[in-house]
């Protein structure tokens, strides 16, 4: 991983002076949910284990290991490789932002779509999903400083967690009816109602 790292950053992480504290950084809510974490919030928030999980990702590192209590969780999880067959992603092959757009075109139609990671990718889609259906496509945004302390919490019981995860989906479910303030990104929160009336004048 380090050696990888160095390739794709080129020092950004070993530059003079700089203090990286990777359990801080978490603690902040600025590391992506782990499988095991992602799947024992959307339970808690309500999500059966019927549920059909599509994982939109690129390569994930060591899979078989991580993504196994994600599995055990929702049997019924799907990748690109499970749902196209090998013809059909020999056209994406070697095409990373093709893979990507493929991933993008289906959480945008899914029913409802979970950040997990702060990148580009999900604050788009976020926003593309909201101007599409008005505000009403369920996009759930968690907490992750929040999620943090009650996954480090030992004596925390499941029923309190449920309480919490159930809040922080109400709390989504209604973020996308909410006014756009002055310091939030238009590709978010790109509320179509006043961009058509602007359009208008």
């Amino acid at each position: 991983m380090e050696n990888a790292r160095e390739r794709s950053w080129r020092g950004k992480f070993h530059r003079p002076g700089r203090v990286i504290n990777p359990e801080a950084n978490r603690r902040n809510g600025r590391c992506p949910l782990t499988p095991l974490e992602v799947g024992m919030m959307l339970r808690g928030m309500g999500f059966e284990n019927t549920t059909s999980l599509y994982v939109a990702s690129g390569k994930i590192y060591n899979a078989e290991k991580y993504m196994t209590p994600l599995r055990q969780l929702f049997p019924l999880l799907q990748t690109k490789q499970t749902l196209a067959t090998s013809e059909e992603l020999a056209l994406f092959k070697g095409h990373s932002s093709r893979l990507a757009a493929l991933d993008y075109t289906i959480c945008l139609h899914s029913e409802v779509f979970v950040m997990t990671q702060g990148s580009n990718f999900p604050h788009f889609l976020m926003g593309h999903r909201r101007y599409m259906y008005g505000g009403h496509a369920m996009t759930i945004k968690p907490d992750k400083s929040k999620l943090v302390q009650l996954f480090d919490n030992p004596n925390i019981r499941w029923d309190q967690f449920k309480h919490h995860m159930q809040d922080m989906r109400r709390h989504s479910e209604t973020k996308g009816f909410g006014p756009r303030k002055p310091q939030e990104s238009i590709y978010n929160l790109p509320m179509p109602d006043c961009m058509c009336q602007q359009a208008e004048i």
